[in-house]
């Protein structure tokens, strides 16, 4: 591979957690504008409905298992590899307070968030000093304020905002640009129903909201992000909805 011109008919993508919301929206938006995209995520019926759908190239994989990563890593290469990765994969699990904490919930959400992370960017890394590339980290403002409740979610999500911090440091070298990417309140199809356990739960998360984010509102931050030219680097950018003007500070109006 050579270093990437900037046209998106160059371009190529990994995408993580596709399989719905900010992850699947991310792979449309890239589509659209043309680039290759591999996309990722453990629901393999899932990525190849988008597949069809969109022309992606659909690999299934559990990002925080290493197995899975290393087929990964050799299915990219084997198609050409990509210039750019954007982890996606991650999620929260629960609201317990520490003192009630469930080990299952942390181990997931830091072995998503954090360990996933990790394990991909490191297998991907050498072929991305190849070509100059991006990485993109989608962590939350989870990893700005923390909350009661929140603090697995919390730790998990500024575990992997620190270590954006320290990877932009040490690839800067390498002309790799890192970005993260930090979103707020964002209605989803299943995030906070998987993260609560049921539909009426989640949808009391954004009740009384005009105009929560949508999946594709933090797509077209992401496409954008990584569109700009290669020497443009959007270190961090928050995205919230209008209404939310801190992780504390969100405006009901009514149904």
């Amino acid at each position: 591979m050579t270093i990437w011109e900037n046209t998106s008919s160059n371009r190529s993508a990994v995408v993580t957690g596709a399989s719905s919301g900010i992850g699947q929206a991310t792979v449309r938006a890239l589509r659209a504008q043309g680039w290759t995209v591999f996309a990722v995520a453990r629901r393999a019926e899932r990525l190849e409905a988008l597949a069809q759908e969109t022309g992606a190239i659909a690999i299934p994989a559990d990002v925080s298992n290493q197995t899975d990563v290393d087929s990964l890593a050799l299915a990219v290469a084997e198609h050409g590899g990509a210039d750019t990765l954007i982890n996606v994969a991650g999620g929260a699990r629960g609201t317990d307070y520490w003192a009630d904490a469930v080990d299952e919930d942390w181990e997931f959400m830091l072995q998503s968030n954090v360990m996933g992370t990790m394990r991909l960017t490191r297998a991907l890394l050498p072929s991305l000093r190849k070509v100059h590339g991006t990485v993109l980290n989608l962590t939350s403002t989870a990893a700005l304020a923390s909350y009661e409740g929140g603090s697995g979610y919390n730790a998990a999500k500024a575990a992997q905002s620190a270590m954006t911090q320290a990877l932009r440091l040490e690839e800067v070298e390498h002309g790799i640009r890192v970005i993260e990417v930090l979103p707020g309140l964002v209605q989803t199809e299943e995030f906070s129903l998987r993260r609560l356990g049921n539909q009426q739960a989640a949808d009391n998360v954004y009740a009384g909201v005009e105009q929560p984010l949508t999946a594709d509102d933090v797509a077209e931050v992401i496409r954008y992000a990584v569109s700009a030219p290669a020497h443009v680097n959007l270190d961090q950018i928050v995205i919230r909805p209008q209404a939310q003007a801190a992780n504390h500070k969100l405006i009901r109006t009514g149904n």
